[in-house]
């Protein structure tokens, strides 16, 4: 047994810490792997208002942090690495990083999504220089300048009301008449001044030599094109669970997230799935939390019935 993790996470969202907060408490000495940033994508987030517990809401990077000391408090241990190849195929079952291996009677994974691109010409070559998807982190630089989001969900809404605290404009484009963010985050965004919707339309190219200056838009309806000058664009239009790593190991469904039953198991025992790699409808702090609870919880009683198995030193 000797070198053999009891459990190793792999991912630093709230399912990931979660999950390390849990079996840290009992006493299984979680081993973390963090990925390329902790918190995942709510470390990137401005403002988190429907998490309870902060009756006057905290930022992303400040419950992150929460979330951090918390797991570290009861024991867990965190690898700042990324894990690049798995094999769910034998067991102990074998993670290899860029700084080296790791074997383990358990997996949570808690990998997450990332965000979807438009994938036309100029947005790849304009990236950080314009385009971006992190309100958050880009937002300060566009101090009065004009920007477009792209999208219609709540994301576009909250980075499009987070972006006014700079931009003297936001335009929001959408590929149809009507907005899929709830109602509230629909309201505050009609009645923000600084916010102007453009109806069923899509980006068709983005432009600029150095930095954005401008989009084309095609018209879903009538086929017409157009320019819009801008001085940044903001995408927002769905996400990508990060589950590359995992094909040919692991049940997928079609758009690639993770297949596990109400009790976070997949289809390998002993590898458990939380989070928005499982989750292609909620993707909120609190549901991404509840999961990573659930699978540390299920990982417990995993390895209680393994007590009696023997691993290959």
């Amino acid at each position: 047994m000797k070198n053999i993790e009891n459990v190793v996470i792999i991912g630093s969202g709230p399912a990931g810490l979660t999950a390390a907060i849990y079996t840290a408490r009992a006493q299984l000495e979680p081993l973390l792997i963090t990925g390329q940033e902790i918190g995942g994508q709510v470390s990137i987030t401005s403002e988190v208002e429907n998490y309870p517990g902060f009756p006057e809401g905290l930022t992303g990077p400040d419950l992150v942090q929460n979330f951090q000391q918390q797991a570290e408090r009861f024991g867990t241990r965190l690898e700042i690495d990324e894990v690049t190849e798995v094999d769910f195929q034998q067991e102990p079952f074998q993670l290899t990083t860029h700084g080296g291996q790791f074997r383990a009677k358990s997996v949570i994974i808690a990998t997450g999504a990332s965000p979807r691109r438009l994938g036309v010409p100029g947005e790849s070559e304009l990236t950080g220089k314009g385009v971006s998807y992190c309100a958050t982190c880009d937002g300060f630089f566009f101090r009065d300048k004009e920007l477009v989001v792209v999208g219609g969900g709540d994301s576009a809404l909250e980075e499009a009301l987070f972006l006014t605290r700079f931009a003297s404009r936001v335009r929001v484009v959408h590929r149809r008449d009507q907005l899929r963010a709830g109602q509230a985050l629909q309201r505050r965004a009609r009645n923000n001044e600084k916010i102007s919707f453009v109806w069923d339309s899509v980006v068709t190219d983005i432009q600029g030599k150095d930095a954005v200056e401008a989009i084309r838009l095609r018209n879903v309806q009538t086929g017409d094109e157009s320019d819009l000058k801008t001085d940044g664009v903001f995408i927002y239009i769905g996400h990508i669970p990060n589950s590359a790593l995992f094909k040919g190991q692991l049940d997928m469904d079609d758009q690639g997230y993770l297949i596990a039953n109400r009790r976070n198991h997949t289809s390998v025992p002993g590898v458990f799935a939380a989070g928005e790699i499982a989750d292609p409808i909620f993707r909120q702090v609190v549901t991404s939390a509840g999961e990573g609870c659930k699978a540390a919880i299920e990982t417990e009683k995993y390895l209680a019935d393994l007590e009696d198995r023997s691993y290959p030193g």
